[in-house]
């Protein structure tokens, strides 16, 4: 594998990797660097955690025009977290070379962002609704755009944001260079790409189990009222890194939060309902160690990028296989290892043979205490919870004979 050394980039880009401390490119980068920078159209799939934030802001990095004041690359990610993570990358590879990097979003004021961009942004890194927010007020012009990235394409061109990102390539010019990366492009991403992306390259380093990440999955089943002792009781368990646990409602992680909270767990919670600041002061804390629990929504379950979440904990299960490949992907990154653990009740079955379906993998269960389960056939499974499926061949569990 070749070093950075070895793909041309800047020596401000090369400074800022050895101040990282990093000096061979993942796959992903190995694979989409070269024809970025050649100017190809890419779409990258890897999985996550494995170095696509760089994969496409090293060579955004190369082909900005320094002494071109006007904006030149726009970055376009799903969610406010993400936007300033990624803003984070590109402004640490973007300050040394004197190019100038900003970031817009919800939830914050509009005048500041409108101001960053008129003393001469060229780099953008933004959610659609505001990034089209500023197109249509005029306070933002795309015309000079010749780098267009979608990060995490799968969603960002799916039915809800699909129309606000149509309308905002409409305003870029036919001859830009359009990069999408994700860690899943199911097929019908490839079909909207080919309206966008002309003879694009397409990169898949995510396919194999030699390039998947380190993580190992663990399956509970657990009678639904004894979830909450169960996650207690891995909460108890001492681990090397922090924890991420995973509700599917805003209401119900709120209301974990409060019940762990007064047993006196030190944890924050993550949800939509939270303002912009305070959502960035939970993630502060949980970057910095200083909350070795977070509770969350899928709102975290893309661009999450803390490298010491050893534990990935799905309390509740989420609508789709493929947001389940991204939150046990908040672990195991960048070639650490990791533990996902599901716990299953008896009405989730259903969902989660779709989730094993989607992902191609089934994964073994088990008792809380740790004893193998022999998984039955999907038809019979809880049809009679006192006599069918593998909750009611066996008896309550020693949780809930404590209850």
């Amino acid at each position: 594998m070749p070093s950075f050394n070895e793909l041309g980039l800047r020596p401000s880009s090369m400074k800022v990797l050895t101040a990282m401390d990093i000096e061979i490119p993942t796959p992903v980068q190995e694979a989409s660097i070269p024809p970025l920078l050649e100017g190809r159209d890419v779409i990258a799939q890897a999985f996550t955690g494995s170095g696509k934030t760089l994969a496409f802001s090293l060579p955004l990095i190369e082909r900005i025009q320094v002494k071109d004041r006007w904006l030149q690359a726009l970055v376009l990610v799903p969610t406010r977290e993400l936007a300033l993570q990624v803003y984070g990358v590109m402004e640490k590879l973007a300050r040394p070379s004197g190019i100038r990097a900003t970031v817009i979003y919800g939830g914050r004021a509009f005048g500041p962002q409108q101001e960053a961009i008129y003393r001469g942004a060229q780099v953008v890194v933004g959610t659609p609704g505001r990034v089209l927010d500023h197109v249509t007020r005029g306070t933002m012009t795309l015309e000079g755009i010749t780098f267009f990235v979608l990060d995490e394409a799968d969603q960002m061109l799916d039915r809800g944001f699909a129309p606000d990102v149509e309308r905002i390539l409409a305003e870029t010019p036919k001859d830009r260079q359009t990069a999408l990366f994700s860690a899943t492009t199911p097929e019908w991403v490839h079909k909207v790409a080919t309206k966008h992306l002309r003879e694009p390259v397409v990169i898949e380093t995510g396919t194999t189990e030699e390039a998947a990440p380190d993580i190992d999955h663990v399956v509970y089943e657990v009678w639904r009222e004894d979830k909450f002792e169960v996650l207690k009781r891995l909460l108890d368990e001492e681990t090397e890194g922090a924890t991420l646990v995973f509700g599917r409602t805003k209401h119900g992680v709120r209301n974990l939060g409060i019940k762990l909270e007064r047993l006196g767990y030190d944890i924050d919670v993550l949800q939509g309902n939270l303002s912009q600041g305070q959502r960035e002061r939970v993630l502060k804390r949980f970057r910095e160690g200083k909350t070795s629990i977070l509770l969350a929504t899928n709102v975290a379950a893309r661009g999450l990028d803390v490298l010491h979440v050893s534990r990935v904990i799905n309390f509740e299960l989420p609508e789709t296989h493929e947001l389940f490949t991204h939150r046990v992907g908040r672990t195991g990154r960048m070639g650490r290892s990791g533990t996902a653990i599901t716990l299953l009740s008896p009405g989730d079955i259903p969902k989660w043979r779709e989730i094993e379906r989607g992902i191609g993998k089934t994964f073994p269960r088990m008792t809380p205490e740790g004893e193998p389960i022999k998984v039955t056939p999907p038809k019979p499974a809880f049809a009679n919870r006192g006599s069918m499926g593998s909750f009611g061949r066996r008896r309550r569990t020693a949780f809930s004979a404590r209850r």
